[in-house]
């Protein structure tokens, strides 16, 4: 199964077939319209298979199903309520197919001085660490975070979230084969102001290691080819469900 996750930079119904050409089965793009409200309906591509949330019509977390792969919504309590009293933005959790549990990731400031982007996903992985402990398993998105921004007087950095998330089993894909240190990236996932001299590892694919152990590959597109289009680049995963 072939999944692209793109945080598109907006105006998804102009770019959507840019992607076309990694004939993917499921892709998960941030900062997308809602295709049922979109001025440019976008939905004939789209299809009725997708999962789409968000406050704010014109830019969203979508999931979106190209081969007849079955999304459905799992309903952890929270995927829009309040976490004591503050939004949690934005995940979006379902299964695909019956056996693969994804999770796609626009992790946002929120409103949260404090708890912003990586805080918001620490929140989440709180709430729902026991559902995390599942044999295919991809958490998959923008989380505009990277261990080069650690605060040391916070538990809920990036690298406390990598070291939670790697005693529950789950390691990033691009760290895993590599052999990169989180923080130490050489590969950039988006250009800050589409500057080529401002680049960032922020973009991530984390999955369960026995769906690593059985076959994984990870390619992220390249500057020339994206950076007019967006400043993030596509993340293209391809993993092997168990049977």
């Amino acid at each position: 199964m072939k999944i692209i996750s793109w945080n598109c930079n907006g105006a998804f119904r102009k770019k959507y077939h840019l992607l076309d050409i990694f004939d993917a089965d499921i892709l998960i793009i941030q900062e997308c319209e809602n295709p049922n409200e979109s001025i440019e309906n976008y939905k004939g591509w789209v299809g009725s298979n997708y999962l789409w949330i968000g406050t704010n019509k014109n830019k969203g977390l979508g999931i979106f199903s190209r081969k007849g792969a079955l999304l459905e919504l799992l309903d952890w309590s929270d995927v829009n309520i309040n976490y004591k009293n503050e939004r949690l933005e934005s995940f979006l959790p379902c299964r695909v197919d019956g056996s693969l549990i994804l999770l796609g990731v626009w992790t946002k400031q929120a409103n949260s001085e404090v708890f912003g982007y990586i805080g918001q996903f620490w929140k989440y992985l709180q709430l729902h660490r026991a559902k995390f402990f599942h044999e295919d398993m991809l958490i998959v998105g923008d989380f505009n975070s990277n261990a080069i921004w650690d605060k040391w007087d916070r538990w809920w950095n990036h690298s406390d979230v990598i070291s939670e998330l790697s005693e529950l089993g789950i390691e990033s894909v691009y760290h895993h084969f590599l052999k990169e240190e989180q923080g130490k990236e050489t590969t950039p996932t988006f250009y800050h102001q589409r500057k080529i001299h401002k680049p960032y590892h922020i973009d991530y694919v984390f999955t369960s290691l026995a769906m690593i152990n059985r076959n994984v590959s990870l390619e992220i597109g390249t500057f020339n080819l994206w950076i007019e289009h967006s400043d993030h680049m596509p993340i293209i995963v391809s993993v092997i469900k168990s049977v």
